[in-house]
């Protein structure tokens, strides 16, 4: 189950001047309540309304929020997603914290849906990378996941990931592989990033559990699919680097016959999803 990082929202408030609030503090008694609701202005998907509730709570517990939508449904410009009530002061004092949280994580949900619909009816599915902003990567992952999509590593001690220049300190492909099954514990998988058919080879030769197709050209990449498909078909083939989130690139990369597409302009490009407060 889902909780809001409370910490995180603290601090966001306390970034935001929230207790502060000069504005609200001079032009609203500390007695008047009021109404509001949470409204999408485009259609989409939303994550983060707990994250958004809780904001509201985090600076007056007071404050009453009523979901009308779950995160990871998909709404209609204009549709009304929560219901608040309580102290004034409060509400508009979180309000622009609480909607920066809302719109960055249903931004990142509505563009990973768009791209999980790219790749419907192929065995391909979409990831997300580290690309995500520094204290947020929780938060941005789980909008992924709101979205449709899977997560890659959250951290680098998930997983054994081989890249470029892990192979030139290595000093070759071979060597890496090697000593990373020398070190990491039986349970993790091994993934080479390989940039030419050759390196592909390599990868397959010495034992790697999931290759990364980066950065190559449909016409390369639908090789290596073949080639590892009759060589080592219980291999996992991703694929990274320069896709972004065309719908139509992201189709012909899914028919290669890849199992992942791994796509950081997920995290680090989303469009923030516009939404506003209105009070009643």
């Amino acid at each position: 189950m889902f909780k809001p990082p409370l910490d995180l929202i603290k601090w966001a408030l306390e970034e935001d001047g929230a207790a502060a609030d000069i504005t609200t503090l001079s032009t609203v008694p500390e007695d008047q309540w009021a109404d509001g609701v949470i409204v999408a202005r485009p259609a989409g998907v939303i994550a983060g309304l707990p994250v958004a509730a809780e904001t509201f709570r985090a600076l007056d517990e007071r404050v009453s929020v009523n979901l009308l939508v779950q995160d990871g449904a998909s709404v209609q410009a204009g549709e009304a997603l929560a219901q608040l009530n309580g102290p004034a002061r409060a509400i508009l004092s979180a309000e622009r914290v609480a909607l920066n949280f809302l719109g960055r994580l249903s931004g990142i949900a509505t563009l990973t849906a768009r791209c999980v619909r790219a790749i419907e009816g192929t065995q391909a599915r979409i990831l997300d990378t580290r690309k995500t902003t520094p204290g947020l990567r929780s938060l941005e992952k789980y909008a992924v996941l709101m979205g449709g999509g899977q997560n890659h590593r959250f951290g680098l001690s998930d997983g054994v990931l081989i890249k470029d220049n892990h192979i030139k300190a290595a000093g070759g492909i071979a060597q890496a592989i090697t000593a990373a099954r020398r070190t990491a514990q039986h349970l993790l998988k091994i993934e080479v990033e390989c940039e030419t058919i050759a390196e592909v080879q390599q990868a397959l030769e010495t034992g790697a559990d999931v290759v990364l197709l980066d950065n190559m050209d449909l016409a390369m990449m639908r090789s290596a699919v073949e080639y590892i498909r009759q060589y080592a078909p219980q291999t996992l083939i991703e694929a990274s680097g320069s896709i972004g989130t065309n719908t139509d690139r992201l189709a012909a990369v899914a028919s290669t016959g890849v199992d992942f597409i791994s796509i950081g302009a997920l995290t680090h490009s989303a469009p923030n999803f516009d939404i506003s407060l209105e009070f009643a």
